[in-house]
């Protein structure tokens, strides 16, 4: 029995000897094997995680190298299109009357001095009726001075009458000139203006042209409707579309990457093929206190008159010039459980190691990788969240 209690202990003492050289060579690390999947996964904790794949499973994922792409510095907003403010013109009448007819809706183009609304102006008929005593007067000297000559010749007159029938004359001839002017200042033509003479009829209609080629973008004209010079709301708005403004918000902390003159590329929902370009035209003086966001303004050309006000749109804008940096497809980055983010790499094409990266911007389908990762190294680029669930014991999944 002693002899047997002595071989027991020196057993034990054997055992405990090879567990404690076993576990002292790997102190920290577990191993498992799936006779099923034929795969071998090695985990140690505080190291990167390896696994050894066969050909036959290589061949179900996909390999590429990492490798360098040109990433452009931008930042992308959303906004939505305005009319260019700069390039409206509200449309009003330079005197007081009553709309008497109007001549086009809102939404059509017009060009400029097309006629867009007529009133009844009181000051025009004062206007015309001047008009019409001023060349009464006229006609009448013309008439005298005319009968004055030739009595001057068999000494009919004196010179000093003939001398006041011409300066009569003159005085006349002055009074319907300026009279002329006064309503030409309406808009009336040489041609209405010799009709209002010759007819002796007073027109009251004054018509108020368009000042600028664009279209109508508001309309509160209505016949019978009182307006006058400067009082709001102005019967009509006319813009100029040709080009168009961008509104958006940008975060506070991007503020300072923004410049004007920054070129813009715009997209919007009712042209998804369509890029239209622009500029940064203004940027906001004031942070937004409540969402801290600065407003930046784009201009872009629209010749066609495709873009309306309030659509909906995105837009890229470039704010440093484009830098080369270390790239991987989107699939080869895994995204782990505690937030960081890895990707597979292999020398041999059968024993893969994970490598946490760090990454930057994302862009055409490509990550730019910052650290973790050298250029010319072969990666995982489909595939990849399989070899992380292995490796992490979960390769039914």
């Amino acid at each position: 029995m002693i002899v047997g209690a002595g071989a027991a202990v020196a057993a034990g003492i054997a055992i405990g000897a090879y567990w404690g050289s076993h576990n002292s060579s790997q102190p920290a690390a577990t191993q498992a094997s799936s006779s099923e999947s034929g795969l071998t996964v090695t985990s140690t904790p505080g190291k990167d995680d390896k696994v050894d794949l066969n050909e036959a499973q290589v061949k179900a994922i996909e390999l590429g190298t990492a490798g360098t792409r040109s990433f452009i510095n931008r930042r992308t907003a959303v906004g939505s299109i305005d009319f260019n403010e700069n390039l409206e013109v509200p449309v009003f009448s330079n005197y007081q009357g009553k709309i008497l007819k109007t001549f086009v809706e809102v939404g059509q183009t017009v060009t400029k001095g097309q006629a867009l609304y007529t009133i009844d102006s009181p000051d025009l008929v004062q206007a015309e009726s001047a008009l019409i005593a001023a060349a009464g007067v006229y006609e009448l000297t013309t008439a005298a001075l005319a009968r004055a000559k030739p009595l001057l010749e068999v000494q009919g007159i004196a010179q000093k009458d003939l001398d006041q029938a011409i300066s009569d004359q003159q005085t006349a001839d002055a009074a319907l000139k300026a009279a002329k002017e006064a309503v030409r200042v309406y808009g009336k033509t040489e041609a209405e203006i010799n009709g209002i003479v010759a007819h002796r009829k007073i027109d009251p209609s004054l018509v108020v042209p368009s000042p600028i080629n664009g279209r109508i973008t508001t309309r509160n004209a209505q016949p019978g409707l009182l307006v006058q010079p400067g009082s709001a709301p102005a019967p009509y708005t006319v813009s100029d579309v040709s080009s168009v403004w961008l509104l958006a918000n940008v975060a506070e902390t991007d503020s300072p990457l923004f410049h004007v003159g920054q070129s813009v590329k715009v997209k919007v929902n009712a042209f998804p093929d369509r890029v239209f370009e622009g500029r940064i035209s203004v940027l906001g003086e004031s942070v937004d206190p409540a969402t801290h966001t600065l407003l930046v303004r784009s201009e872009l050309r629209d010749p066609k008159h495709e873009l309306r006000s309030g659509m909906l749109a995105t837009y890229d804008i470039r704010t440093k010039e484009p830098m080369i940096s270390l790239t991987v497809p989107l699939d080869s980055v895994v995204r782990e459980g505690d937030g960081s983010m890895s990707v597979w790499v292999t020398t041999d094409k059968k024993r893969f190691l994970k490598r946490t990266v760090k990454l930057g911007v994302t862009q055409d389908g490509f990550h730019q990788v910052l650290e973790g990762l050298k250029a010319g190294e072969t990666v995982v680029t489909k595939g990849a969240i399989l070899l992380s669930n292995i490796a992490n014991g979960n390769a039914d999944s």
